[in-house]
């Protein structure tokens, strides 16, 4: 619970996120229940004895790659397009309890492809779940296809040149491409040439960089790739020369709090460099990440505990809520809209606002 004054204020405010695995949002209770359905048999080892025990064995990741071992073996349980919506739906859901209006989400197709999963199997159930979000809860959303760095580059180009693939960038569906999984030892440079295709495409471009790796990872992102977007970037505190040079361009970070605890690439919040960012005028989004591998720390929780570490004013909550509205990947239109909703909101609670 994060401070008395704020805790309701920041519970309401109108919120977007830009880093979500929707892979990562496979509750245990939702992984067992695909898994029966469609009759899944789970590793033989005591973490997959029951949701319950998974929930357990989630608290305790060694490292990244600890964790991914996991994640992989959740997406074993997804194989219908309804069980694809079902996951979205269910991140919508939670989503809209922490008054998310937009979502930049990501996805892992090849995780998908390996399986036996088709593309248009994947999006027709993500698709779904994206039009009843934004009908029935307001939130609208971008669909941000990931490549896994960790496999041959050769295969996330491949996959890139599907026609499946290319049909979803030509009609919109799929909006821009990231980089996941894995960090070291797989610099995005090794990934160029598949950036610049994206970009003659006119894609969204973004890269997980400075998670596990140092700030030359990310470094080389906006050099190598030309992204407009750094996931994660924590590392970037390392370097003051690049952060004031990221802060001048305006280049938005998507910070998760939480999984960098989870991860153990911090040992807690406190570690984690909001103050670094504020200072240095680095424009950055709060995120959950992969929530429900992460102590079901959706974006809400991720605000508290950062609010618990740092005691941030109304003031600067307005300024993160904004910075994130301004990165969201969505129409002009849209975009104008969310500020007016936060611009009002923080306007609305003019007591919290002299007291915070």
């Amino acid at each position: 619970m994060c401070n008395s004054l704020l805790h309701s204020f920041l519970t309401s405010l109108p919120k977007c996120e830009h880093h979500i695995h929707l892979e990562g949002a496979l509750t245990p209770s939702l992984l067992f229940t695909l898994a029966a359905k469609n009759q899944i048999t789970l590793p033989e080892e005591p973490a997959f004895a029951s949701p319950e025990a998974l929930t357990k064995r989630y608290t305790n990741f060694a490292s990244l790659d600890d964790f991914l071992r996991y994640y992989y073996i959740g997406m074993s349980v997804l194989i219908t397009p309804e069980d694809f919506e079902a996951l979205a739906s269910d991140y919508f859901e939670h989503a809209a309890k922490d008054a998310v209006m937009h979502a930049d989400v990501f996805f892992d197709p090849q995780a998908h492809l390996s399986r036996g999963v088709s593309y248009e199997t994947v999006l027709a159930g993500f698709t779904t779940a994206r039009q009843k979000a934004e009908k029935d809860l307001d939130i609208t959303s971008t669909l941000i296809c990931c490549f896994l760095r960790h496999l041959p580059v050769s295969e996330s180009v491949e996959t890139f040149h599907l026609s499946e693939v290319q049909a979803s960038f030509a009609s919109g569906a799929v909006a821009g491409i990231g980089l996941d999984s894995s960090e070291i030892p797989f610099p995005p440079h090794l990934f160029t040439p598949l950036y610049a295709e994206a970009a003659k495409l006119g894609l969204r471009l973004t890269a997980h960089a400075g998670e596990e790796a140092g700030p030359e990872y990310i470094a080389s992102a906006l050099k190598d790739l030309n992204v407009t977007r750094i996931d994660h970037g924590v590392s970037l505190a390392r370097n003051p020369e690049l952060m004031a040079r990221v802060a001048e361009a305006g280049t938005l970070l998507t910070v998760c709090p939480m999984s960098n605890v989870f991860l153990k690439c911090v040992r807690s919040v406190s570690e984690v460099p909001i103050r670094k960012f504020l200072d240095a005028g680095v424009k950055f989004s709060l995120n959950s990440d992969d929530p429900a591998y992460f102590g079901g720390n959706y974006i809400g929780a991720n605000y508290c505990a950062v609010q618990d570490a740092f005691g941030l004013t109304v003031k600067e909550w307005e300024g993160i809520a904004l910075a994130g509205v301004r990165g969201s990947w969505c129409s002009e239109d849209r975009r104008g809209e969310m500020v007016g909703k936060v611009v009002g909101y923080v306007a609305q609670h003019a007591n919290v606002r002299a007291q915070g």
